[in-house]
């Protein structure tokens, strides 16, 4: 599954990603993966999630793809729309598993300052991946984030939000999103030759 020629970049939501997480299971699983650090990962601040996102990938000496989580493709959106054109050009795509949407009634208060979320389209090949009853975003709300961000969208039956809580450990089958959105990252990079 891994590419020697991409750096997997892991951006985990709110409160991180724990060891049993997905996340970290595919950090261990991919041999050229980075997790981004968060200073405070309690008490996010927009500004300076989106400032540790901008130098984990400044610091990347290959092209990298973004796998976020929740409040981590939040972050993702509201880099992409602020960053310089050299830093879009090293992210090649990007899979956003269970954006968290902030502006939704009953958002937990640390996270309201992510809100409103980055709307633009992203400039790198982006696969969406939600479930049908994430109590973080509605389905209507997952396709509008995708279809304002380019990305296409997967929606999974009854797979809560795609995190530890609803069962998703080592998400084995996540893999396939990963590896249509390098299939689509590969003809991208075809296309522009």
């Amino acid at each position: 599954m891994s590419n020697p020629s991409i750096r997997y970049l892991i951006v985990p939501g709110w409160q991180g990603s724990p060891d049993n997480h997905w996340q970290s299971h595919w950090q261990r699983s991919l041999p050229n993966s980075a997790r981004v650090e968060q200073r405070d990962w309690f008490t996010p601040q927009r500004s300076d999630w989106v400032q540790a996102l901008e130098q984990a990938i400044a610091a990347e000496r290959s092209p990298v793809i973004l796998i976020a989580h929740s409040l981590g493709c939040i972050t993702v959106a509201h880099w992409a729309a602020q960053a310089r054109a050299t830093s879009l050009r090293r992210v090649r795509g990007a899979l956003l598993v269970a954006p968290a949407d902030v502006e939704r009634p009953g958002c937990a208060e640390a996270l309201r300052n992510f809100a409103p979320i980055a709307s633009q389209p992203l400039p790198f090949p982006t696969q969406v991946v939600s479930s049908d009853n994430d109590p973080a975003v509605s389905v209507p709300r997952a396709l509008a984030l995708g279809r304002a961000w380019g990305a296409e969208v997967g929606l999974l039956g009854d797979a809560g939000h795609i995190n530890v809580k609803s069962g998703h450990e080592r998400w084995e089958e996540g893999f396939a999103y990963l590896y249509r959105l390098q299939s689509r990252v590969d003809q991208h990079i075809l296309r522009r030759a």
